[in-house]
């Protein structure tokens, strides 16, 4: 009874991630390409050069531990910003006590976590403080900063890039969490390695999913008479019952997962193809959303190499329709596997480029008149339609007849590449081609 008494007096207590923050570089895990002995990051902290940064990385990878010790190791005091809870006023509030700290020669550090949710107004009010030095602000994004953070702010900033934690650093925390009194020290845990193993690959890069992970299973494990709390797997697996991949549906990992799952294809891998289309669907994608982007694929990509690929293409999206998810994944798979296989031709997508430009850019040339409908008398008169010469009146079931405005004469959009069976089709372009540039005084 003794023992779950302090058990529950523990569950009431802050989270295990926040009780076992590191406090030093020392004791911070991962990160070891900025704070690592010689590197970069660490270089400006022990010699306390500091200016304004951005740290931008995933969730849970220890940027806001990390503005900490900098504010800490350098004795400054330390200040979090909300983009939800701070508006213009409370920025100039802080930021004139930040004056007034300066003058009595005491620096302020200022965290301002998810600072791609700063709308261009609360990103200017910090601009003219951290000019004049007044603050050091260390911005937390998951997003680039590059679209989402003011032209002006960023270029007065360092980015400092943090990465996913590798699964052996996870490992190392979950172990120093067991032995750790600030977390499960003063227990007695049953957690085998593999288990541990398996929550370092759940967490996916993420500490603090991993100790969530971990102390929901502890919390919910059962006490033996040897006064042990034993993790069964069973319980484990019911606190790892869904992968919780990086995937934000508005982010940049959204265009980088679709950018994937499109350059997987196009360069006929169907496996990394299968891997990207599960990601997304796993981080919660909409599946039709998929699915057009495999339409556009396959003329963009296929094209006339495989002209099958656009009805099955289409299929898979009414299938997606259809039945949703979970069963339309193996439809998406179908055409994902089917696209990257199939040959592959941009002749399309190069016409339409090519043939966007010359709209651009030049004049808008007039209809040739004798491809202009005549339907009253008075067009006649002006020779609409004169000349014009019905293909399926003609032994070939073709014209010389130009239909391209004067200053596009000769102008080649769709260039076929001859793969698969688009081979037929440029044998078969050329010998028109050739054809109609023979004896050209006979086109009318």
């Amino acid at each position: 009874m003794e023992q779950m008494s302090l058990f529950d007096n523990r569950q009431t207590a802050a989270p295990l991630a926040s009780r076992l923050r590191p406090e030093t570089l020392d004791e911070y895990v991962g990160q070891k390409h900025l704070v690592g002995k010689g590197k970069i990051l660490r270089q400006l902290i022990e010699k306390d050069q500091l200016s304004s940064m951005i740290f931008w990385g995933p969730p849970g990878v220890g940027k806001t531990t990390l503005a900490r010790i900098i504010a800490k190791q350098t004795r400054a005091e330390f200040v979090e910003f909300s983009a939800v809870t701070s508006g213009i006023k409370e920025i100039k509030d802080v930021m004139a006590q930040a004056e007034q700290n300066r003058h009595m020669g005491v620096r302020t550090l200022l965290f301002a976590d998810e600072i791609h949710r700063f709308n261009k107004a609360q990103q200017d009010a910090f601009l003219p403080y951290v000019e004049k030095g007044s603050i050091i602000l260390v911005g937390a994004t998951t997003e680039n900063p590059s679209f989402e953070i003011n032209s002006a702010l960023l270029s007065r900033c360092r980015v400092f890039i943090l990465k996913a934690l590798e699964q052996e650093e996870i490992k190392e925390l979950l172990v120093h969490a067991l032995k750790s009194p600030k977390g499960f020290g003063s227990m007695q845990i049953a957690i085998e390695d593999a288990q541990l193993s398996a929550i370092a690959r759940f967490s996916n890069g993420d500490a603090r999913t991993a100790l969530n992970t971990l102390e929901m299973a502890v919390v919910n494990s059962e006490l033996n008479e040897q006064a042990v709390f034993y993790v069964s797997a069973e319980i484990l697996a019911q606190c790892m019952n869904r992968r919780s991949l990086l995937y934000d549906k508005n982010g940049e990992e959204h265009y980088n997962l679709i950018s994937a799952l499109h350059k997987s294809m196009r360069n006929s891998d169907p496996d990394a193809a299968v891997y990207w289309l599960h990601r997304m669907l796993d981080g919660g994608e909409e599946p039709l959303y998929i699915a057009r982007r495999l339409v556009r694929f396959a003329s963009e990509d296929v094209g006339m190499a495989d002209s099958g690929a656009l009805p099955l293409a289409i299929a898979a999206y009414q299938a997606c329709h259809f039945l949703g998810m979970p069963e339309c994944d193996v439809h998406l798979t179908h055409a994902a596997v089917y696209l990257s296989m199939a040959p592959k031709s941009n002749a399309l997508y190069r016409a339409c480029l090519d043939c966007k430009e010359d709209i651009k850019n030049l004049p808008a040339e007039p209809v040739p008149l004798w491809i202009c409908n005549a339907p009253t008398e008075l067009m006649k008169e002006f020779h609409y339609g004169e000349g014009y010469i019905y293909a399926h009146n003609t032994e070939e079931k073709m014209a010389k007849m130009q239909c391209l405005p004067d200053a596009l004469i000769g102008r080649r959009y769709y260039q076929p590449d001859g793969e698969g069976q688009e081979k037929q089709v440029k044998e078969r372009l050329e010998r028109i081609l050739q054809w109609k540039n023979e004896d050209k005084e006979s086109s009318f």
